[in-house]
């Protein structure tokens, strides 16, 4: 299971003051496997289920877990391929970032977009069946995108990490 946790560093002194040790317990059990009953965390964290079910519901409620979800084999979708994609805008202001932002957010095969600091002003992440699939994606929906002036696309060759837990 694939499980998003809320943990920048900024937040780090606010995180502390927040969660206990068994909270922190809870978090690093969730993000291993998010398919553990309530019980074996509770067994594993030392408290009872009725404490750590208040526990867990709060980690919720506080926005310290985003959501739970099976991570898919790519490969076994037909999604094999990575690509990366660097994106440079034509202009950069808050319209135009907005723009490209609100468009982004309706295509599916965007995994992730990452506004960066540097040479370009987007990073994508995008799973695709093979090279050509992403060649007609790219003349088709990305270059379309709202402000795009420039593309630079980088194939992974190979995936060292993809998702790594968060430390905490």
């Amino acid at each position: 299971m694939y499980l998003s946790l809320i943990c920048h560093s900024s937040e780090r002194s606010f995180m502390a003051d927040e969660l206990d040790r068994t909270d922190l317990k809870i978090l690093r059990l969730l993000q291993a496997d998010g398919r553990l009953s309530n019980a074996e965390i509770a067994a594993r964290v030392g408290t009872s289920p009725a404490t750590c079910h208040r526990r867990t519901q709060r980690l919720f409620a506080d926005g310290y877990v985003k959501s739970v979800r099976a991570q898919i084999a790519p490969d076994k979708v037909d999604r094999a391929a990575l690509v990366i994609v660097g994106v440079v805008l034509d202009r950069s202001t808050p319209e135009s970032f907005a723009a490209f932002e609100e468009a982004v957010a309706q295509l599916d095969f965007i995994l992730d977009c990452h506004l960066v600091a540097g040479d370009f002003d987007y990073f994508l992440k995008i799973r695709v069946r093979d090279i050509a699939d992403f060649s007609r994606l790219h003349g088709e929906r990305l270059l379309a995108l709202p402000g795009v002036r420039q593309t630079r696309t980088f194939f992974v060759m190979k995936e060292v990490t993809d998702n790594a837990p968060l430390a905490f």
